[in-house]
């Protein structure tokens, strides 16, 4: 049969767009049941210790005062260490909120005051009397780096990377060398919507809980096991998210007090951090890179050493795959790098959009810059004389790699070919000017995920999957792959997500939901419609030329209509009057989709990734140090793009974010007392619309057939992926100061 109704590829207006500038978009700490008590959320003043004390007389008495819950009068919750560890699985030993006296990064909840009113809870929290036995710790990271360690196997979920060749004896034999100390400062989330959870009493004795989380499934799974609650007791909603990228991969603390309230109290709670509270927890790891590069003096790359350091909690072992983009990325023969964690007296590291990719691709391909520099050859053209078309750390074939296109598209666009080589070689009156560029590499995920499609009586479609939409615009793309799946019209079709109820779908993360969920989506539709023709055909009372063009296979489904495609369109059947026709008024299919249409793979092993080509123009005050981003193309290529609105969308906000990481952002540690003290956006600067420049995305062409069932890659990561190390090189060639750690801030 074919297909009319063609929607993927389609700059299509966000669906949920109005819901969320009309304020019907609900998101977790909005829900207002009654009886509802708000907890406030005591935070430890010290980095690593022992609770004494615990004077809560004048906390009590502020009216409003319902409960005061910490280690000493909390209900019962599991006892091991398992039953607290969260979907993202990292390794070590759990955090476990009030669990104990025992204090083991500042920030950490000591107490949560439960009362009628947010003020009153708020008040009653600063009246609480703690005192804290205080024992010895250390946030400094450049401490740190002498307890670095490589956790065993059986601690660790770490892939190594592979080594190729002998890397310092080529090293050693290279004429031309470059070797340098990278480095990155730890970064904090800051999403509009801060964590928060509303957990509401049911009166049969269960829980609604809606939660700031990218996976409701796995915040229900984490909730059933530590609260040894069984899953028909809890329910996990997240309809809406007000950006995450990250932050909400785990369980946070917030859901687990508010659960735990809620079962102590049999009411319903409410805890929604402040944004200093923020500061304590999800933040991307501070970094250090050692990095030598060989190559002979027409720019060939012979030798790759790449040794990196990334920081973690005392009690987790958060590892990234930071060292290993290089290796995959450029044609070197001989390559090596290692990679270890260092521990502090802190919460531990998070996820963080495109993690280990954002750090490690940024500080590589400023490397690499300095290289290029080495050599006197452009960098675009370094980048070119080395490329790789396979995954040369695997020595494996790729499903498609668009790379060498982007690179040479992006360049045509931003006039790329009219640069000078020679830094502080163009000038504005004040101000230098320089053109930098960078390489993008991001890994091309899929998981396993199921989606349900169910045509009602009145002939609208329902989609359903557990998938979340953290912004990125899910809703609306699951409508658009549906649309085309099935024949109908986007305006009738309503998508349902966020609910840990609904099929089984994986957290929403590492830009692998839109072709996972799309897939599920896809087969859910083609399967309900064949479903649609079977009980057609059976049904017996349809009239003669519907049945006969069913029985020869010239019936259609286009714009939510059954026809002859050779027949008067006037002869045709809406979706409610076939539905009718059926004797059914519902008719519904699940299916699950895996790597490859219906689970089918390429017969040959490959690796799979996104690629990006970023360029960059700043204009750097000569005088004052002040750098302005004024240019900024990204060409990625990312398989088939399902919408092209919401895909550049998702790359423009990534290099927003990129740019904030090359020259605003960073978390101040004051040592002494282990806590990040910028926790405020007077003081931890974000950027505004002033420093961002118009961002130029274009997406390469990039047909896949092999990368996932619908040839998508996802988009939400390699915006990050190359764009701070394009802003990094282009202050080099406006100022010829190269610099090794991001921000880049004046003085620095």
């Amino acid at each position: 049969m074919t297909l009319h109704s063609a929607k993927i590829g389609q700059p299509v207006s966000r669906i949920d767009g109005l819901a969320k500038v009309t304020g019907q978009a609900r998101y977790a700490a909005e829900p207002h049941p009654a009886g509802m008590l708000y907890g406030f959320i005591v935070n430890s003043p010290i980095a690593r210790g022992r609770i004494e004390t615990i004077r809560d007389e004048a906390a009590r008495a502020v009216p409003g005062v319902v409960e005061i819950m910490t280690h000493l009068n909390r209900p019962h919750s599991a006892l091991f260490e398992k039953s607290y560890m969260d979907g993202l699985g990292v390794p070590g030993s759990p955090y476990r909120p009030l669990h104990d006296a025992e204090i083991s990064f500042n920030g950490q909840p000591v107490a949560v005051v439960l009362a009628e009113t947010f003020e009153a809870a708020r008040e009653a929290a600063m009246l609480l009397e703690v005192d804290y036995e205080r024992w010895p710790h250390n946030a400094d990271f450049e401490a740190s780096l002498h307890q670095k360690y490589m956790p065993s196997k059986t601690r660790s979920n770490y892939v190594p990377p592979k080594s190729r060749g002998n890397a310092a004896e080529a090293y050693a034999l290279s004429p031309i060398k470059i070797e340098g100390r990278y480095h990155l400062a730890p970064e904090h989330h800051n999403p509009m919507e801060m964590h928060a959870t509303t957990v509401i009493a049911e009166d049969d004795g269960t829980f609604t809980v809606w939660d700031k989380t990218q996976g409701p499934q796995a915040v229900q799974a984490y909730l059933t096991s530590a609260l040894s609650l069984s899953k028909d007791q809890v329910r996990v909603r997240n309809p809406y998210v007000g950006g995450a990228f990250g932050s909400g991969l785990r369980a946070q603390h917030n859901v687990f007090l508010a659960a735990l309230g809620a079962k102590m109290l049999k009411r319903s709670v409410r805890i929604t951090l402040t944004r200093q509270q923020m500061f304590t927890h999800v933040f991307r790891p501070e970094a250090v890179m050692n990095i030598a590069l060989g190559a002979q003096p027409d720019g060939t790359l012979q030798s790759m050493i790449v040794d990196g350091v990334t920081d973690t909690s005392r009690f987790e072992h958060n590892m990234e795959n930071l060292v290993i983009w290089g290796l995959i990325n450029y044609k070197c023969p001989n390559a090596t790098a290692d990679y270890k964690v260092a521990p502090r007296d802190t919460y531990t590291s998070s996820d963080m959009r495109a993690p280990g990719a954002a750090t490690g691709v940024n500080l590589f391909e400023m490397a690499v810059d300095e290289m290029a520099y080495a050599c006197n050859m452009d960098p675009l053209a370094f980048r070119l004389h080395n490329y790789s078309d396979i995954d040369a750390m695997h020595d494996m074939p790729l499903t498609s790699k668009a790379l060498k296109e982007a690179m040479h598209e992006g360049a045509e666009r931003f006039g790329w070919y009219n640069r000078p080589i020679a830094p502080k070689s163009m000038r504005d009156g004040k101000e230098l000017i320089g053109w930098g560029m960078a390489t993008g590499i991001w890994d091309a995920m899929f998981s396993p995920t199921s989606a349900r499609a169910t045509l009602i009586a009145d002939g609208r479609l329902h989609i359903a999957t557990a998938a979340s939409d953290i912004g990125t615009g899910t809703y609306t793309i699951l409508a658009q792959t549906a649309s085309e799946a099935f024949g109908i019209p986007i305006e009738m079709i309503d998508i349902e997500l966020g609910d840990s109820t609904l099929p089984e779908c994986p957290t929403e993360g590492g830009s692998w939901t839109a072709a996972s969920a799309g897939a599920a989506v896809w087969l859910a539709c083609q399967s309900l419609r064949e479903k649609l023709f079977k009980t057609l055909g059976k049904s017996g009372n349809i009239s003669a030329w519907l049945t006969a063009g069913l029985s020869n296979n010239t019936t259609v489904l286009q714009d939510g209509f059954l026809q002859d495609k050779d027949a008067d369109e006037n002869l045709r059947l809406s979706l409610s009057e076939a539905l009718s026709l059926t004797g059914q008024d519902r008719l519904e299919v699940e299916e699950t989709a895996k790597p490859g249409l219906r689970g089918t793979i390429s017969q040959m092993r490959k690796a799979r990734f996104t690629h990006s080509a970023v360029f960059c123009e700043v204009r750097v005050d000569e005088e004052l140090g002040i750098v302005r981003v004024t240019r900024l193309v990204n060409a990625v290529a990312a398989g088939r793009i399902m919408n092209p609105k919401t895909a550049a969308s998702q790359v423009r906000g990534a290099m927003v974010m990129a740019t904030g990481m090359a020259l605003h952002e960073e978390s101040l540690m004051d040592e002494r007392v282990g806590r990040f003290m910028n926790h405020n956006f007077a003081e931890y600067h974000i950027p505004a619309h002033a420093d961002i420049p118009d961002m130029d995305v274009l997406f390469v062409e990039e047909k896949d057939r092999e990368v996932s069932p619908l040839g998508v890659k996802g988009v939400g990561e390699i915006g990050m992926c190359g764009t701070a190390a394009a802003i990094a090189n282009a202050i080099f060639h406006a100022t010829g100061q190269r610099h090794r750690s991001l921000p880049i801030t004046p003085g620095n």
